[in-house]
């Protein structure tokens, strides 16, 4: 491979990383408008008790706030990976600790919009 076949390989990378953390930010600000739309407008408009919803809206924001950490975190590992020439996967566990909170809240949501 040519040096330059390299750096544009590198340029590419860097800007699909851009848009992987982009897609991290818009999953956490999705997150955070269920949040709001959980925790304060569904108990505002319907004759529901609040508290399970605003404990739903809760773990919303939660999940925002750990889309935004994590995001930023896989982010940060990339650049620094390219920047050694190497490669880092997206972990197991990260994988499992997102997919695991946006399973439990999917169910909540289920369980609270199917049974009153």
């Amino acid at each position: 491979m040519s040096e330059h076949e390299v750096r544009d390989a590198t340029r590419r990378t860097r800007l699909a990383n851009e848009r992987t953390y982009l897609a991290w930010l818009r999953s956490a600000l999705t997150a955070l408008a269920v949040a709001i739309g959980a925790g304060k407008i569904v108990p505002g408009v319907a004759d529901v008790k609040s508290w399970p919803f605003e404990l739903l809206g809760a773990g919303y924001a939660v999940l925002a706030l750990g889309l935004v950490l994590g995001g930023l975190r896989r982010f940060l590992s990339v650049e620094e990976a390219l920047r050694a020439g190497d490669y880092t996967p997206l972990t197991s566990r990260d994988a499992l600790v997102v997919g695991g909170a946006a399973s439990v809240l999917a169910v909540a949501t289920l369980a609270l919009v199917f049974v009153r």
